[in-house]
């Protein structure tokens, strides 16, 4: 029973077939880059984004042939809003990354109204005063997973799964209804917003696609990641390593004890919901992870590409006492500071450029350790080892490097990009094709594991930390 899987990214949209073996085959991708018109600013087109993803998926299934079902998966947070008879974008759509509601998030922190801008809160109200301040208008608004669902259906179901809603900013704390007094304040119509679903089970079909498979699974991006490297039971934990890096840990179905942000800097998250039933998680975030790499290839020139990096870096033992804080948007978990900048220290004559591209990778290695440490610190569990994948994780330096920063075994993912597993798992646990989340967690199978060699030098690495942080105080003082 194959599983097709539509993966809507940041920068691009796939489909892919999911199959019992948990193989993947069938990939079709098309770039999807979004706009900067100027800076803090990030728009995409969200018509040519759906006519992407529905062309990826025709491709696939007239390569392979019929499948059993759909799963989704999706950035989260990015926003939409549509007009319901037309189907039509009615604006840009704004990604999770635009930052142009900060001065909205700061002027309701002073009444009491925590939001941030990476959110899909303020990015909704800031499309609605734009296109409906009088909110007359019958209009649908949605993250990424329900306008990718809504043009699967052509309209029939206008859903969102809770990994997903639970990161609009506009659900009260036990994800279970909607926070009315922040619904009211942003003068959000709740009839303008998705029917939250289970992120297992079925929705409705995708008559968009030849066939009309049933979707029956929709996930954030990381919740599917982490279905997809088998973290299906408490205590498991995975982080993904692309152009910014994430670790969630699996906390089992009670509720944590708040619904914001700990004291190390993570967040509590829905890992899925499934009858009902939610199951829980911690996440740790790392502001840029690979796009330290894109800097040394794309801005430096030090390297010709991502993959060389590896190389170059084997080329020499150490970094000759260079240490690298990678800070270029400043650091997440678990300092939150948006004022830190990149850092390079301890450069002397006899510093190369293969010093100064592992001195990279071990900093993004040593960023992963910080999230680990968090993740530890905030939900007291201690992990006995780390899944990995992303772009990244084909890098043998680097894993290398966050196996001896994190002090655990590192387990690579046998595919790449987890989040089209993940999403193909949580469909197929619907239609049958895997019965149960144990026989999920049976699934993994690491590409390779990477034991951890001589601990490094954290007090020497948390000094460096230091010294990249508040380079930009007015931004540094910005806490969300």
């Amino acid at each position: 029973m194959s599983i097709l899987v539509v993966d809507g990214g940041t920068s691009s949209v796939r489909a892919a077939v999911v199959h019992p073996d948990a193989t993947v085959t069938h990939e079709v991708g098309a770039a999807t880059l979004p706009d900067s018109p100027m800076p803090g600013i990030v728009e995409f087109d969200a018509a040519a984004y759906a006519a992407a993803a529905l062309d990826c998926a025709r491709q696939v299934l007239a390569a392979h042939g019929p499948v059993d079902a759909v799963g989704i998966t999706t950035q989260r947070a990015s926003v939409v809003v549509w007009d319901r008879a037309t189907g039509q974008p009615v604006a840009p759509a704004q990604g999770w990354q635009d930052l142009r509601t900060v001065g909205d998030c700061l002027v309701l922190a002073a009444e009491g109204i925590r939001l941030a801008p990476n959110q899909s809160a303020t990015k909704i109200a800031n499309i609605l005063d734009a296109v409906d301040p009088g909110r007359t208008r019958d209009l649908c608004v949605g993250t990424v997973d329900s306008w990718l669902a809504w043009n699967l259906t052509e309209g029939a179901h206008h859903v969102s799964d809770l990994s997903n809603a639970a990161v609009w900013g506009l659900l009260d704390g036990t994800t279970q209804g909607l926070a009315t007094t922040v619904m009211d304040r942003l003068r959000i119509p709740a009839a303008a917003l998705p029917r939250v679903v289970d992120s297992t089970g079925p929705v409705g079909e995708a008559t968009a696609l030849e066939g009309a498979p049933p979707i029956c699974g929709i996930a954030g991006d990381q919740q599917s990641s982490l279905v997809g490297q088998g973290c299906t039971l408490p205590g498991l934990a995975k982080a993904t390593f692309g152009t910014g890096g994430m670790l969630d840990v699996n906390l089992g179905a009670d509720a944590p004890p708040a619904a914001a942000r700990g004291a190390a800097g993570t967040f509590p998250i829905v890992c899925w919901r499934q009858d009902g039933r939610p199951q829980w998680g911690a996440e740790g975030i790392m502001l840029s992870a690979g796009t330290n790499v894109e800097w040394l290839r794309d801005d430096l020139g030090i390297i010709p590409t991502a993959e060389a990096s590896a190389e170059v870096a084997a080329s020499v033992p150490d970094t000759d006492g260079a240490m690298y804080v990678p800070a270029l948007l400043g650091l997440g978990t678990p300092n939150w500071d948006y004022g830190a900048r990149g850092t390079l220290l301890g450069l002397t004559r006899g510093t190369t450029a293969a010093h100064v591209v592992r001195a990279v990778l071990e900093g993004v290695a040593q960023r992963g350790a910080d999230l680990v440490e968090a993740v530890g610190s905030d939900t007291g569990i201690t992990l006995d080892h780390l899944r990995v994948d992303g772009g990244m994780s084909v890098n043998p330096v680097f894993t290398q490097a966050l196996a001896d920063a994190t002090q655990l075994p590192v387990e690579v993912s046998p595919v790449t990009e987890a989040t089209a597993l993940g999403a193909g798992f949580l469909a197929g646990l619907a239609v049958g094709t895997w019965s149960s989340w144990d026989e999920l967690a049976a699934t993994w199978a690491p590409a390779r594991r990477v034991e951890p060699g001589a601990p490094t030098d954290r007090d020497r690495w948390r000094e460096a930390v230091g010294r990249a942080g508040e380079w930009f105080g007015d931004l540094s003082a910005i806490d969300f």
